[in-house]
């Protein structure tokens, strides 16, 4: 197959482009590098089967030859990102899918969009089942990302529908693991960080909102079972087994052997009490059900950041003063 990676270079996009190369597809990586890093494709460039094209996703896509597939990644994901970036987010939600749709309906190919979880907002279900409308704030912090991957699903739905597209809508949970950005935000790299930098955890609130946390490869193998098939979605891909704030903080300090300490400060606007998805339609329709633990897929990712000091290094001192997990 060849496919087409739009927000190919950040973290999850890279590990997608690396897993089609090992078995044998082409990959176009199409990429403005707003938050994504060439760092994560560097490796992959060497291919005679990858291509790096740095362009913005929101004007018309110019890349020759076929393509069988197209999966829709590009957007600013981590908190810092979009709240910096809120029209960014907006527009490339908006915009950005138009034209990544236009481009599978040029070339009759699949079209998987890389939705979030973040569409059930603060869930009054729980567990998330893809049939819940989900409880989302249209004016709040997070809206310009949450609207955005919301108007992002109505849009690919509205191809399918009515222009017969071959479309696919994933919604990602938590995903984490090496190759995350230090600075991102997300709680996971930020303990991490924090921990093997000898600094203070930051949890907010009592620490008790729970969430789910999938490591990169088991959602890359659901990724590309969605890519595979012709099933429409929405698909929930994440892990069903449910920690909280706090208890990921604990485990982060035990696994780095760390003797930070952990500090509360008060918790953000929007920030959902509970989160976990449930996996039913994607074990049965897919067969897809996440593999790696959370405590291997910590040891893993810490391990990855002891490997690459240059990156805590970076970050020291940058976290921001709300971190929206």
């Amino acid at each position: 197959m060849r496919i087409l990676i739009t927000g190919g270079a950040g973290f999850l996009g890279s590990h997608l482009s690396e897993f089609l190369l090992s078995r044998g597809d082409e990959v176009v990586c199409l990429d403005n590098l707003s938050s994504g890093r060439r760092a994560n494709i560097e490796h992959l460039l060497g291919s005679d089967r990858f291509r790096f094209v740095e362009a913005d996703v929101r004007t018309a896509i110019d890349v020759d030859g076929h393509f069988d597939a197209v999966a829709h990644l590009a957007s600013p994901a981590s908190p810092p990102d979009y709240l910096r970036r809120p029209v960014d987010t907006l527009t490339t939600g908006s915009q950005g899918t138009l034209s990544a749709l236009e481009f599978a309906l040029q070339h009759q190919a699949r079209f998987v969009l890389a939705s979030t979880s973040e569409v059930y907002g603060d869930p009054l279900v729980h567990p998330q089942t893809e049939d819940y409308w989900g409880n989302v704030n249209p004016v709040g912090p997070r809206s310009v990302y949450d609207e955005a991957k919301r108007f992002a699903e109505a849009l690919a739905t509205s191809y399918g529908a009515s222009r017969g597209l071959n479309v696919g809508i994933m919604r990602i949970f938590n995903t984490f693991g090496p190759r995350m950005r230090a600075d991102d935000g997300r709680a996971v790299s930020t303990f991490i960080v924090q921990a093997l930098l000898g600094e203070a955890l930051t949890v907010f609130g009592d620490g008790q909102q729970t969430r789910s946390f999938c490591y990169v490869d088991d959602l890359v193998r659901g990724f590309v079972s969605m890519i595979d098939s012709s099933e429409p979605g929405p698909v929930n891909f994440g892990n069903p087994e449910e920690l909280t704030v706090l208890e990921l903080a604990e485990l982060v300090v035990k696994f780095s052997g760390s003797e930070s300490a952990i500090t509360r400060r008060p918790l953000p606007v929007d920030d959902p009490t509970r989160r976990r998805p449930s996996i039913e339609r994607a074990d049965s329709r897919l067969n897809w059900a996440p593999q790696v633990s959370v405590e291997t897929g910590i040891q893993r990712t810490i391990d990855w950041f002891a490997r690459n000091r240059s990156e805590i290094e970076a970050a020291a001192g940058l976290f921001p003063e709300s971190v929206l997990h």
